[in-house]
């Protein structure tokens, strides 16, 4: 069940880095928000990629799961219930906020692996 892939690997450190980039010098109202969250579920699909033997769609499933999951957790201001919310990287990660502006975007990310990844949707070459 668990494995290392190079390829899933190098695809999530550069989307890793341009949400760095973004979360550094980026502050405005559609890319830091939006494409951010976008870009997230992604890397999220990728790392799982990495080190989980599993099909493409179960991986897809499973990261859009995972950011819907945490966006709950915000909804329910989990961090401030157990007193997390005075770590600011936990915060980083983890989230604040809910806004159903982030559910869209983790669902447009991953329709986007469905478009975009040849094994998702079959085409393995």
């Amino acid at each position: 069940m668990f494995t290392f892939k190079l390829k899933p690997f190098i695809a999530f450190l550069l989307l890793f880095l341009v949400e760095v980039g973004i979360a550094l010098w980026v502050d405005d109202t559609l890319i830091r928000p939006f494409f951010g969250d976008f870009l997230a579920v992604i890397a999220l699909f990728f790392v799982l990629k990495t080190f989980l033997n599993l099909s493409d769609l179960n991986l897809a499933f499973t990261a859009v799961g995972v950011a819907y999951f945490l966006e709950f957790l915000q909804y329910c201001n989990f961090l401030k219930g157990v007193g997390l919310e005075k770590y600011k990287i936990i915060v980083i990660v983890l989230g604040s906020s809910f806004d159903w502006r982030d559910v869209f975007a983790y669902t447009l990310g991953i329709f986007a692996v469905f478009l975009f990844d040849k094994e998702t949707l079959g085409l393995k070459v």
